[in-house]
């Protein structure tokens, strides 16, 4: 009982008075700042840039004209509707035309199809060429067994008697 300082104090009451000054001024200081609006602390800027591509659009057109009356501020790749022109139009208006083809990957079993496909066509061309030959061949031994045959052109000429055919003269039959 001795130690409390209320006890203690309690013949001196300007210690008291003080102490319960001081606990009316924290609970004003206390009232102000949650009358008064937060003050708002500088937050940490963060600077996030994203660059777009450049390059990532493209666009649809139907003829060149279209593509005439756009206007890019970069090289922009411009495609027909059904994909087999392609258009690359830069900022000075310039216009470069590509035709496309799709290439579809072929198999061992398509390229050997393709081989063979290639062979027949080229022992057709000579066997073409073959029977031109003999042809020729055959056109030049009668020509020369008929007529003569002119080398230059491979024409032949007629002669006024040909030597493998004999004529023979039908006349009354003697009797």
């Amino acid at each position: 009982m001795y130690n409390n300082p209320y006890y203690q104090n309690a013949y001196n009451p300007q210690v008291s008075i003080d102490r319960i000054n001081n606990q009316i001024a924290d609970l004003e200081k206390m009232r102000q700042q949650l009358q008064q609006p937060p003050q708002q602390q500088p937050q940490a800027i963060t600077q996030n840039f994203q660059l777009a591509p450049t390059n990532s659009t493209m666009k649809f057109v139907n003829t060149i004209e279209d593509v005439n009356n756009e206007i890019v501020y970069y090289d922009t790749p411009f495609f027909s509707k059904d994909m087999s022109v392609m258009w690359v139009k830069n900022t000075k208006g310039d216009i470069k035309s590509y035709e496309l083809n799709e290439l579809i990957p072929k198999d061992s079993k398509d390229l050997q199809i393709e081989y063979l496909q290639a062979q027949i066509e080229d022992l057709r061309k000579e066997m073409k060429n073959n029977v031109s030959n003999d042809t020729n061949v055959i056109t030049k031994q009668n020509a020369t067994n008929t007529a003569e045959y002119d080398e230059t052109d491979g024409a032949t000429i007629e002669k006024a008697e040909s030597r493998s055919v004999q004529k023979i003269s039908r006349g009354k039959k003697e009797q």
